[in-house]
């Protein structure tokens, strides 16, 4: 056991987090830590690397254990030092060695016989070397490039990046120091898709044990082997990822139930036993017994699922035209930093968009370009008929009245909705009871981003444009979010880093790809698989340019160097040289063949590969299954002619060289 609870008891005044919980984690342990928001995920964590002690029991830990622990609170931290310095202090001990080192180095030019100095020198470089020393500076660059930062980036001072980029170059730090615990609190909330996929693969090869709490259902599915549960003020533990936890958790929950039930007739059935003969004195003492029997029984808890619904149907008041907006030659850019330049896209009727790409690409940005509140550096945004749009982004929050409660600041968005209704959505947005009539002005930051969306959510507008909606939300209100989202009949377009929710909603992906919009007409899992298709036909194509490189070069004809006149040979040497000759012209003429054979192949392989790539071929399955079928049979005809061609060529250099 690396660390761990025993028999733990948390509580914050009356509050209990968790009682008599035992928790180990084990080396190889990859966790995600769940659980509905405010049952104390990251409290646990707080309580496992000793800022919070329990009120009883311990926590246990091996002396040789490192802990890193990724935090919200970090942000707190502060220097003048670029991110390339703050990412290298993961290697403390590697520092300090090269600050020795560079003093030794001086005292043994003004020293240069003494022996001492010459030892402590030489077993300094030895450690540094035993450290891979040398290639901090490498795996400090290619961490912070995994996570989304520039060469550019790489020098520029880490108080000069804002929070989220910031938690970034932490990340990069706790990464590198390898320790053998990775407690991360949402590590995922900074980051954007390809940042979120490189550390999925980063901690999928991690050698230590990882901790993660995280709202983000595909990288709990991809990255934990183990499920730790906070439910009811109990830990729960499943062995296997999110879905098989989710599965397990719906057979445990029904198998209490049925606990709970049957034991509830037993002790009714007891109780009546004991109210009817408690008085009879031939029984009373019977009854004495059972009612003792009855005290003493460990009582199982009802099932109370600690989670809100959502019941809320969404009605648009006006029906809008088949097209809501039309981009014409948009073009956006800061400076000499350009967004989009001449970009078309129209977004229809029905449409459930969502807007991907790396940091930086500018999502927001069109989206506020969208939404009216981004001037164009070029061309146009063209309303439909009948639009009405509603827009959530980070700086709504400040369009919120601070003297409303939260029921009066919805009922403000002309929605029609009953205060039933809208004490329902306000329950799925993470608001309860009291928390109804508190007034906006006392709310956190991430409290009136939910108020913000559910405004946002509720209203009459018949297109919605939604910013990462999903930032201050834990997943079972991401899956209400989808829900609404999914029976809302107006249009959306969205940006979100959360590929669970983009999976559940959008029937429509764009990316900005050379300043351009480009648009694929299906889901985001259809998206994926269609992109992973493109990069394999891509490496093909690559290949395949290579192998006509090589046809290219062998059909140059070969410039030899002058040489000296040879002497006259042997007799016996020019019949050797005939054959030689004759065997060479035999190769040339094969080799001429399959490079038009080849040729012939390649065709076919890209006129498939391009049938391939169409997507209107993707979403017609049958033909897709076809076109892949031939496609194959193409790719292992061309390649076998590839091998064939490669040893013909070899085998021509070789009679060359000999002629």
């Amino acid at each position: 056991m690396l660390l761990g609870l025993q028999n733990v008891t948390f509580e914050f005044g009356a509050r209990v987090i968790v009682e008599d919980a035992t928790w180990h984690i084990q080396p190889g342990d990859r966790v995600g830590l769940v659980g509905y928001n405010g049952t104390g995920k990251s409290t646990l964590l707080k309580v496992l690397v000793g800022e919070y002690t329990p009120s009883r029991g311990s926590v246990e830990k091996s002396k040789e254990t490192t802990i890193g622990y990724l935090h919200q609170d970090l942000l707190s931290f502060d220097t003048n030092d670029n991110i390339t310095e703050v990412a290298l202090g993961a290697f403390e001990r590697i520092r300090q060695l090269e600050k020795e080192i560079e003093q030794l180095g001086h005292d043994l030019e003004k020293d240069s016989e003494n022996e001492e100095l010459l030892i402590k020198y030489t077993d300094a470089l030895h450690e540094l070397d035993v450290l891979d020393g040398y290639n901090i500076h490498h795996k400090a660059e290619e961490v912070l490039h995994g996570l989304g930062f520039s060469n550019e980036d790489l020098e520029r001072p880490y108080k000069e990046f804002s929070g989220g980029w910031r938690m970034r170059v932490l990340l990069a730090k706790m990464i590198l120091q390898q320790p053998d615990v990775l407690l991360m609190d949402e590590p995922t909330n900074h980051l954007d898709l390809p940042s979120i996929e490189w550390l999925e693969k980063y901690l999928l090869h991690y050698k230590g044990s990882v901790v993660i709490v995280s709202h983000d259902k595909f990288f709990l599915n991809r990255m934990v082997n183990k499920i730790v549960e906070v439910y009811q003020q109990q830990i729960h533990i499943y062995s296997g990822d999110y879905e098989y936890y989710e599965q397990e958790k719906l057979v445990r929950i029904d198998m209490q139930q049925k606990a709970f039930e049957n034991q509830q007739d037993y002790i009714r059935q007891q109780e009546r036993f004991i109210e009817r003969f408690k008085a009879k004195a031939s029984k009373a003492a019977q009854a004495q017994s059972v009612q003792k029997r009855l005290d003493k029984i460990d009582k199982i808890e009802d099932v109370k699922l600690e989670r809100p619904d959502l019941r809320i149907n969404f009605q648009l008041e006006k029906v809008p035209g088949k097209v809501l907006v039309t981009l014409k030659e948009a073009s956006k850019n800061f400076g000499n930093l350009k967004i989009v330049e001449n970009a078309v896209a129209e977004i229809e009727r029905g449409d459930k968009i969502a807007l991907i790409g790396a940091n930086g690409k500018g999502k927001s940005t069109v989206l506020r370009m969208i939404a009216g509140t981004e001037p164009f550096t070029g061309g146009e945004r063209v309303w439909g008929h009948n639009v009405e749009e509603s827009f959530y982004a980070q700086h709504q929050l400040e369009a919120l009245s601070l003297g409303n409660t939260l029921l009066e600041e919805l009922q403000s968005a002309g929605s029609k909705k009953t205060d039933v209704e809208l004490r329902a959505l306000l329950g799925s947005f993470l608001f309860s009871g009291d928390d109804i009539d508190k007034k906006i002005k006392v709310l956190s930051g991430g409290e009136k981003a939910r108020v913000a969306l559910a405004k946002t959510i509720v209203s009459k507008a018949n297109f919605l444009i939604l910013d990462e909606p999903t930032n201050h939300l834990d997943m079972h209100s991401v899956e209400l979010l989808a829900e609404a989202l999914n029976k809302y009949e107006g249009s959306t377009i969205l940006v979100s880093h959360d590929r669970y929710f983009i999976s559940k909603t959008a029937n429509k992906i764009w990316e900005i790809v050379d300043h351009q919009i480009k648009e694929f007409k299906g889901t985001y899992k259809e998206y994926t698989e269609w992109n992973e298709r493109m990069a394999k036909i891509a490496a093909e194509k690559q290949k395949l340019g290579f192998v006509e490189a090589k046809a290219e070069a062998a059909a140059q004809p070969v410039v030899k160097a002058e040489t000296p006149a040879p002497k006259p040979q042997p007799q016996n040497n020019t019949i050797i040289n005939k054959e030689l000759q004759k065997e060479l012209q035999k190769e040339q003429r094969r080799l001429s063949n399959l490079e038009t054979q080849i040729s012939k192949a390649k065709e076919d392989e890209q006129r498939l590969a391009d049938a391939l790539g169409d997507p209107t071929n993707y979403s017609d399955r049958n033909k897709f299954v076809t076109i892949e079928a031939d496609y194959k049979k193409a790719k292992t005809n061309r390649e076998a002619l590839d091998k064939e061609y490669e040893q013909v060529f070899e085998k021509v250099m070789e009679l060359e060289s000999k002629s």
